[in-house]
């Protein structure tokens, strides 16, 4: 253990996703020795996207806006809504420029061990975004893990008597992985064999 600010450094590292307690000590040294100007840009991007980003008002990327740059485009494709875990998960599909579509993100995915059940991500506010009449397809494209197919099934089962074509990622994304990780011919190849799972 370190004393006061380097060890409080050390901690709150360490509380970043896929940081460890032996990456969370070299990153803290690498803040401690690299130039202050440096660090301060950091430190200010970190307080500026705290400041500035939200979510979108309608599909919940993150956005500086009211409402994001995908949702604001006209030339998307209104026919098509693709529904995913993360905004992350986002990047990852237009990477690929095989959807034209628009995006709705839940928040997470159904996970009863972590306590994330239906209601603690933003599926009652889809279920509102499909009333509009011009959406004739959701693609259900969250991770092929666990907890991504059971948010799939649920949201399968439950638009099944909306009458909308409901479709999910084909295979070629590996099960277990992350869509963020995945490159992108594997990713559009997913989309393009996409399958329907209800109705």
């Amino acid at each position: 253990m370190y004393e006061g600010a380097v060890q409080d450094l050390i901690d709150e590292l360490g509380r970043l996703p896929g940081i460890g307690p032996k990456s969370a000590q070299r990153i803290a040294f690498h803040v401690l020795e690299a130039d202050a100007e440096d660090m301060m840009r950091l430190a200010d991007a970190i307080r500026t996207v705290k400041d500035k980003v939200k979510h979108c008002s309608i599909c919940f990327n993150v956005s500086e806006q009211e409402t994001c740059s995908i949702c604001r485009d006209e030339r998307r494709d209104r026919a098509q809504i693709c529904v995913v875990e993360e905004s992350k998960d986002v990047m990852a599909i237009e990477r690929t420029r095989t959807f034209r579509g628009r995006y709705h993100v839940l928040g997470g995915s159904i996970n009863p061990i972590a306590g994330i059940g239906p209601d603690q991500l933003h599926i009652r506010e889809l279920l509102t975004r499909l009333q509009n009449a011009e959406i004739e397809e959701v693609i259900l494209a969250t991770d092929p893990n666990l907890e991504g197919e059971a948010t799939a099934t649920y949201l399968a089962r439950m638009l099944g008597s909306t009458g909308l074509k409901v479709t999910r990622l084909a295979s070629g994304l590996p099960v277990g992985g992350d869509l963020e990780y995945a490159d992108e011919v594997t990713l559009g190849r997913a989309f393009e064999g996409r399958r329907n799972v209800a109705g």
